[in-house]
């Protein structure tokens, strides 16, 4: 069972705002409004944000504070948003992204 974070090591107390849907990789998701996109993925028991481009490995959240590059995501069109310190919004679309490049990840 996934675990929502509620203490961000550098954004402090994740102030939860209203419910909010959102899109990961077509699908609709939910979480709070304001709390880190990576916050809401995870207590929803997604926890897969990109592929390696050169071994295609999973990567997902690893320093939590925006410093490493295996959150990102792209978001609204927008490659290699670290999910981890960007806030959730009603109606983002959020989707996996192959490498730290442009291109989200095909199935």
């Amino acid at each position: 069972m996934a675990e929502r974070i509620v203490e961000h090591p550098i954004l402090g107390v994740v102030e939860k705002g209203k419910k909010v849907n959102f899109l990961f990789d077509g699908k609709e998701v939910s979480g709070y409004e304001g709390e880190p996109i990576a916050v809401a993925l995870k207590a929803a028991g997604l926890m897969v944000h990109r592929y390696t481009a050169k071994e295609h490995k999973p990567r997902g959240i690893f320093c939590a504070i925006g410093r490493c590059t295996d959150c990102v995501m792209v978001v609204d069109g927008i490659p290699n948003v670290r999910t981890c310190i960007t806030p959730l919004r009603e109606g983002m679309d959020v989707r996996t992204q192959y490498g730290v490049s442009d291109k989200p990840f095909e199935k």
